[in-house]
C-alpha cells in the first residue's frame, strides 16, 4: 500500500529500527589505558568503523579520578560523536554507593559530561562477588539516585554472570563470545560489550567494544537528523505525471499530482537504466519526475558520512569525509550495477554512491 505524505513528521535520529542488529562497534568506552584520545582518533572511529558513541572513565571508588576523561569528553564531542561516563564502583554498603555518586558526579561536571549522558556505575569489583543480590540492588539503587540529582542518567555495567544472580538489573552487559558475528546477545538490554580486544587505527591500545540495541547511550544530547524518505513529484510544466509498475509501464490510473509528497519505500532501475522510486506496492514514479532530478541527497545521520566505491566495487575509504549525512551530489538519474555492491548512482569520474543511501530509498539507518 502506497503511502502518500500530507503533513510532515519531525523525526528523531533513528540509529535502530526494525530488525535487532548484530554485533557492530556502536560504542567504544576509554580510559587512561588508553592514553589521551584525541580528534583524529575519534573521527576515525565514527567514520571508519561506524562508532556513535564513547563512554569514559571517569572515577573509580572515592579515591582515583581517571586524568585523561576532561580530554576524552572534549575531543568525542570535537568528533562529533556521543560522550557518556562510567565510574568503577567499590561500594559495599548503601552509603558507600551514595558517597561514590557523589565524588562521581562532581568530576564528570567538572570535567565538562553535559548533563543528560549516561554515568554508569561499572559493577564487578572483587570485593563485591560475596554481598547479597538485596544489598548489591540497593546499592546500585543509591548510586543511580544520586546520578539523577545531577542531572545525568543512570545505567549499570556487568558481567553477564552477575545477571540475575548479584544484581537483578543492568542496562549494560559483558560477554565476550569466540566469534560475535551474527550475534545478538542481551538484545532486551541497553548495550551489550562483546569484545575486549579491538583495534582502531591509529588509536594506542585494546578497546571495548559495544551494540547498542536503543538510544539509551545516544540520547539526551542534541542531534540532528538527515534521514529523510520522503519525495515530492515536480514536474517541467507543473502538470500531472504517470504512476509507473516495476517493469516501467504507466498504469492507467490517475497521475500523480505535481507537489504531492509520498514516502519513498526503495529505488529500482528503469528501462532506460534511469531511477524509479517506489511508492507503493509495484508502484513507482521517475525519479525525473521528482525533486530529486538530477540529485543524490545522502541519506545518512548528520555528521556521519558514507563511503563511494569505484567502478571495480572497491570502497573508497575516507570519501565519508565528503559524502555527509544531508549532503547533495549532482548525478544523471541512471543507475549503475556495481560488482558486489549492486546498483549505484556515479557522482564523480569514478565515485559510484549505492542507492540505499539516496534520499527516498526507504533507508532508516
Amino acid at each position: 500500500m502506497r503511502k502518500r505524505i500530507t503533513f510532515l513528521v519531525a523525526l528523531g535520529l533513528l540509529f535502530f529500527c526494525g530488525q535487532v542488529k548484530a554485533a557492530s562497534p556502536d560504542m567504544v568506552d576509554v580510559s587512561n589505558n588508553n592514553g589521551y584520545m584525541t580528534v583524529a582518533n575519534f573521527v576515525d572511529m565514527r567514520n571508519n568503523y561506524g562508532v556513535k558513541s564513547i563512554t569514559t572513565k571517569i572515577s573509580e571508588g572515592t579515591y582515583y579520578h581517571d586524568y585523561t576523561a576532561a580530554n576524552n569528553i572534549q575531543t568525542a564531542q570535537a568528533a562529533g560523536l556521543y560522550i557518556n561516563g562510567y565510574h568503577f564502583a567499590r561500594y559495599q554498603t548503601v552509603q558507600q554507593a551514595k558517597n561514590e555518586a557523589d565524588y562521581a558526579c562532581q568530576l564528570a561536571k567538572a570535567d565538562g559530561l553535559p548533563v543528560g549522558a549516561a554515568l554508569v556505575a561499572d559493577v564487578e569489583a572483587s570485593q563485591q562477588q560475596y554481598l547479597s543480590r538485596a544489598t548489591l540492588d540497593a546499592c546500585n539503587q543509591a548510586f543511580a539516585a544520586v546520578v539523577k540529582l545531577y542531572g545525568y542518567r543512570p545505567d549499570v555495567y556487568t558481567m553477564g554472570s552477575w545477571v540475575n544472580s548479584k544484581m537483578s538489573n543492568a542496562g549494560w552487559i559483558a560477554s565476550y563470545p569466540y566469534d560475535p558475528t551474527g550475534k545478538t546477545w542481551y538484545s532486551n538490554n541497553n548495550a551489550w560489550q562483546y569484545q575486549s580486544t579491538a583495534h582502531f587505527q591509529g588509536s594506542y591500545g585494546n578497546f571495548d567494544v559495544s551494540t547498542l540495541y536503543n538510544n539509551f547511550y545516544t540520547g539526551g544530547q542534541q542531534v540532528v537528523n538527515t534521514i529523510n524518505n520522503t519525495v515530492t513529484i515536480q514536474t517541467w510544466n507543473a502538470n500531472p505525471t504517470a504512476m509507473l509498475n516495476s517493469k516501467g509501464d504507466p498504469y492507467m490510473t490517475t497521475p500523480l499530482a505535481h507537489g504531492t509528497k509520498w514516502q519513498g519505500l526503495g529505488i529500482a532501475k528503469n528501462k532506460d537504466d534511469t531511477a524509479m522510486i517506489c511508492i507503493g506496492n509495484n508502484e513507482y514514479v521517475r525519479q525525473d519526475c521528482t525533486t530529486l532530478n538530477g540529485l543524490v541527497v545522502i541519506n545518512y545521520a548528520a555528521n556521519y558520512g558514507v563511503n563511494a566505491y569505484n567502478s571495480k566495487g572497491q570502497q573508497l575509504k575516507g570519501t565519508n569525509l565528503r559524502f555527509k549525512g544531508g549532503s547533495r551530489w549532482q548525478s544523471n538519474n541512471k543507475l549503475t550495477d556495481i560488482p558486489k555492491v549492486g546498483f549505484c548512482y556515479q557522482v564523480s569520474t569514478d565515485e559510484f554512491i549505492p542507492i540505499k543511501y539516496q534520499q527516498a530509498s526507504g533507508y532508516q539507518g
